[in-house]
């Protein structure tokens, strides 16, 4: 009788090569994070376009994150989507005063505009185009979705107990921007004791992009130095490649007369 394919592949530990040291990471305890890469931050007509933000940085990270979305979900890693919105009253953006309703009103939050395709939503507000998913990236119905209202993506959400939920100890971590939401989310997750890996080439920072050394850099310096590890897109999709083939082999295995 041949080995079971759960007892070949479920739980296996691949090593992923990563800043400041190599991570071994368990895929059946893993998820992949995507944080924010909705309209509102990566499309024409979302709120940082309609404020004259430039996008490429951005709009870099959606390939990469796209590869790793589809090797992670033939892995059987469950994939987690972050998404900032508010209710159209902005009941849940803070009081008045508050810091964080502050800085998003010069941004227009909540005005109602029209979509590229002519219809009607409104910006950073709940179940609109603004926040949407970029196509590009769009969810799988074996997905979770979740909102949030702040930076983190574990401040008043549901984000640790669904993880919790799932078994999950390592985070791969996607999105934008990597200085604001990403970095809050890493650091939120490594206080709850979640291992996270930042994929560099699957995130970017409009803020300071213009600099000799850019909020991106710095953050990717203090996120391997403090709060995690940084690798890249071709790193994990190297190890995946190896876990699915390492699936596929065990289930011809299991299929075939000789092991019956």
């Amino acid at each position: 009788m041949g080995a079971s394919l759960s007892s070949q592949t479920s739980g296996r530990v691949v090593t992923i090569e990563a800043q400041p040291e190599p991570i071994a990471i368990d895929t059946a305890k893993t998820a992949v994070i995507v944080v924010d890469m909705q309209n509102d931050f990566g499309a024409k007509g979302g709120m940082l376009d309609r404020a004259g933000v430039d996008l490429s940085v951005i709009r870099r990270a959606i390939a990469p994150t796209a590869r790793v979305l589809s090797a992670a979900r033939r892995a059987s890693i469950s994939i987690v989507y972050l998404k900032m919105g508010f209710r159209a009253d902005l009941s849940d953006a803070g009081p008045p005063d508050s810091p964080n309703q502050i800085k998003h009103l010069p941004l227009a939050v909540g005005e109602s505009i029209r979509t590229p395709s002519g219809g009607e939503s409104q910006i950073l507000i709940r179940d609109t185009w603004n926040t949407d998913i970029l196509e590009e990236l769009a969810p799988q119905p074996e997905d979770t979705v979740l909102y949030k209202t702040r930076y983190s993506g574990f401040y008043q959400t549901d984000l640790d107990a669904v993880l919790q939920r799932l078994g999950v100890k390592y985070l791969i971590i996607t999105g934008c921007s990597t200085s604001v939401c990403v970095e809050s989310t890493i650091r939120d997750a490594m206080f709850r004791d979640y291992c996270c890996v930042l994929l560099a080439d699957c995130t970017g920072e409009p803020i300071g992009a213009q600099l000799a050394r850019s909020n991106h850099d710095a953050s990717l310096l203090v996120i391997q130095s403090l709060f995690g590890w940084v690798s890249r897109s071709d790193d994990l999709l190297r190890v995946l490649e190896d876990h699915n083939s390492t699936f596929a082999a065990a289930a011809s295995v299991q299929r075939s007369p000789e092991s019956q």
